[in-house]
């Protein structure tokens, strides 16, 4: 059996030997990039391969065969999910350096730093439009708290009750970005646990969910989003299922700081339509973490978070259970499609019944590649 503080005290020191160990992953720029002088340097030499146009030039010109990860960067849907530290690591270190193809040389010997930085805001002019969030804006994802970033990702995560009644619950969630700012949300949960000396399993209630981008500002820092879902009674009540019908509006905002820390809230509502069969509730949620990286922030990523998790049931009498998450998100592959998380959810208040869990999901961003492609 785990010990409730012992466990989250020794994540929470891994967490702060890590950082001080890495690098923060936000670039820091000495100067603001000169998207003019980017555009000189592409013309010399870019061109060759990319094409004045960005799209890539006249193959019968070139003398490969272009990879399937062939970027097209007036696609905005491709280029503006990556933050910039992910083109300059490219640009930098050649394309084997994040697992793309060995036809995309390094430049480091090429260019100066500042030159490199010139030629990747020179790149962000080819997407004219400037509706579509910026991938700094793409914040880590924690593990219970959602994220406001339309995404392009599956999601294995799997709970396990680290004591009392045995018992875990795996979620297995596609998220599907739509144009600039829509995204659509399938969760299908599997529950498992043991009663009485004997292990029963069955689907849980599946989530619905639609959630649109209503503001985005990398200037700022900040973006917002609303989402509204629907979980049909899918589930055994016997598990935990609602028995009913349930809405689950939410709404969810990120800010990222200049110091590189970050914060994502989510405050929403479970309301279903039965309410004798299960009450209506409230639940807060905020994710407090810093992205850091290896050689010099272009490296494996490691996110250092805790969760604060509340929610509490709308019954006269019903009290705020309150739990608290440390938790490490690390890039699996040097592509960066391939994430894991681990951490430790804990109860400290209204305890009774409440036993501490184990949380770990697989995140694979299916939009970068194939899961075993980036290795």
């Amino acid at each position: 059996m785990l010990r409730r503080g012992g466990v989250g005290l020794a994540l929470l020191l891994l967490i702060g030997l890590i950082s001080i160990a890495l690098s923060a992953q936000t670039l820091a720029y000495t100067r603001k990039p000169d998207a003019k002088n980017g555009k000189t340097i592409y013309e010399g030499g870019c061109i060759a391969c990319h094409g004045a146009d960005g799209k890539g030039a006249d193959e019968k010109l070139t003398e490969f065969k272009r990879p399937d990860t062939w970027p097209d960067f007036t696609r905005c849907d491709q280029t503006t999910p990556e933050p910039d530290s992910a083109w300059k690591a490219v640009v930098v270190n050649g394309g084997p350096y994040l697992g793309f193809s060995t036809i995309m040389p390094r430049f480091r010997d090429l260019l100066s730093n500042d030159q490199i930085d010139d030629v990747v805001a020179y790149l962000r002019t080819f997407c004219s439009s400037s509706h579509w969030p910026h991938g700094e804006l793409n914040l880590p994802r924690a593990i219970v708290t959602e994220k406001a970033f339309p995404e392009k990702e599956v999601v294995w995560s799997t709970s396990v009750n680290a004591s009392g009644a045995p018992g875990f619950e795996t979620h297995v969630i596609h998220e599907q970005s739509f144009g600039s700012k829509g995204q659509l949300e399938v969760d299908v949960p599997w529950q498992f646990q043991n009663q009485d000396h004997s292990w029963d399993n069955h689907i849980g209630d599946i989530t619905l969910g639609w959630k649109q981008v209503l503001y985005s500002n990398l200037q700022r820092g900040s973006i917002l989003a609303l989402q509204g879902g629907i979980l049909p009674p899918t589930g055994s009540t016997k598990l935990g299922g609602a028995g009913t019908t349930t809405f689950e509006p939410f709404a969810a905002f990120d800010q990222l700081f200049r110091s590189n820390t970050w914060v994502q809230f989510q405050m929403g509502a479970d309301l279903p339509h039965d309410t004798k069969k299960s009450p209506q509730s409230l639940f807060w949620y905020t994710a407090l973490g810093q992205t850091i990286a290896e050689d010099h922030r272009l490296g494996r990523q490691w996110s250092p978070m805790v969760e604060f998790l509340a929610a509490r049931d709308l019954e006269d009498g019903a009290k705020t259970d309150w739990d608290v998450m440390p938790e490490m998100q690390v890039t699996a592959s040097r592509r960066q499609h391939i994430r894991v998380n681990v951490g430790v959810r804990t109860p400290i208040t209204d305890t009774a019944g409440r036993s501490p869990q184990v949380y770990f999901y697989v995140l694979w961003d299916w939009a970068e590649g194939h899961f075993w492609n980036g290795w």
